[in-house]
């Protein structure tokens, strides 16, 4: 535990550049031993269950230094909004087109070259980083574990003082357990509900990633981060709405077409709270307060399928999308009263910064 609290704070102590670039080569390493033990058919339960737990450990640090660097690359903070969104709008695109190529590599060559092009896909991201030009950080002195606590401390204490970051996290822990559980019931609507086949699913995969796209689209054209607390209020009740309209519906139409709702306003949620967190929370702390925020949406999608398969198994998966929208729908109207709050936080935050 005391090294993955470690790499929590590395993120605040080390340059990001630097750190990106170690996460990048440490990922290309395992990555590569993968294709290796695929191509030589030599591969078992043990070794893909070693790298895979690597492989996680590696995102943990590689999503808060990956969302912090951003904001180190743009002079202009007025631009930070712009940049974030961005960077949204990136990730975003890889779960359109990650699936589709490795479906095609799947059927035209096998299986195993979606593992070399998982390996290959490192080495622009590589260059890129090592033609990038920082400006230089302080040069990191050896932390302890006492300073190392501490340190922590201090970033679960600035997230638990400061009501506003606070109240945004807990929203995307809902959205993180309830807002995304639709993924995990996709084949069990695809194949029981709609009656379709591989193709369906497909469908159905996809329509939430191109929701996204749009949405990012449309935040990628704001200028400021007031009015995005609204945003996210709105933008959990339409993901509850939406999540109950697509367990309701019987056609493939209707049902893409909520589920393309889903994605894009989750989107909106989540890039909006990145956003507002990312523009005003101090720089010292940045890389700390990010590592909650994605302990708040990728950390708890695990828990969320859980508990998404657990319903759907005790009340049908329609009953329990129809569970998981009112939760959402909830956590809509319980943020509704805490918008005022975020308001005056964001207009006393940016006013003296003129953004």
């Amino acid at each position: 535990m005391g090294h993955r609290h470690d790499l929590k704070v590395l993120a605040d102590c080390w340059s990001r550049r630097d750190l990106l670039m170690l996460v990048q080569v440490l990922g290309i390493s395992v990555s590569a031993m993968l294709t290796i033990m695929m191509f030589l058919d030599v591969i078992n339960f043990g070794s893909l269950l070693i790298l895979s737990v690597l492989n996680g450990m590696l995102k943990g640090l590689d999503m808060p230094v990956r969302h912090t660097i951003v904001t180190e690359t743009v002079d202009d903070r007025v631009d930070w909004g712009n940049a974030i969104v961005l960077n949204s709008v990136m990730l975003s695109s890889s779960k359109v087109l990650g699936p589709a190529i490795r479906g095609i590599l799947i059927a035209t060559v096998g299986v195993q070259y979606c593992f070399l092009y998982d390996t290959l896909s490192y080495v622009p991201a590589i260059v890129t980083l090592k033609a990038m030009q920082m400006p230089p950080k302080a040069s990191p002195t050896t932390i302890g574990q006492n300073e190392t606590w501490q340190k922590l401390r201090e970033g679960f204490h600035y997230v638990s003082r400061v009501q506003p970051i606070r109240n945004i996290l807990l929203l995307l822990v809902l959205q993180g357990l309830m807002g995304i559980s639709y993924i995990a019931l996709l084949p069990v609507f695809a194949a029981e509900v709609l009656h379709g086949s591989a193709r369906i699913m497909a469908a159905l995969g996809t329509a939430a990633a191109v929701g996204s796209l749009v949405s990012c689209a449309y935040l990628s054209t704001r200028r400021s981060i007031l009015g995005l607390e609204r945003l996210i209020m709105i933008a959990q009740g339409a993901i509850g709405l939406s999540l109950i309209s697509f367990s309701l519906s019987r056609h493939l139409g209707l049902s893409i077409l909520m589920l393309a709702l889903v994605g894009g306003f989750s989107i909106l949620q989540v890039t909006s709270s990145n956003t507002i967190i990312q523009t005003l929370v101090t720089d010292d702390k940045r890389g700390r307060v990010m590592s909650f925020y994605a302990l708040a949406t990728v950390g708890m999608t695990p828990f969320g399928n859980l508990l998404a398969g657990s319903l759907a198994h005790v009340l049908g998966a329609p009953i329990a999308l129809i569970v998981c929208g009112s939760f959402c729908i909830a956590g809509s109207l319980w943020f509704s009263s805490q918008v005022p709050q975020v308001t005056r936080w964001i207009q006393r935050e940016i006013n003296p910064r003129a953004i």
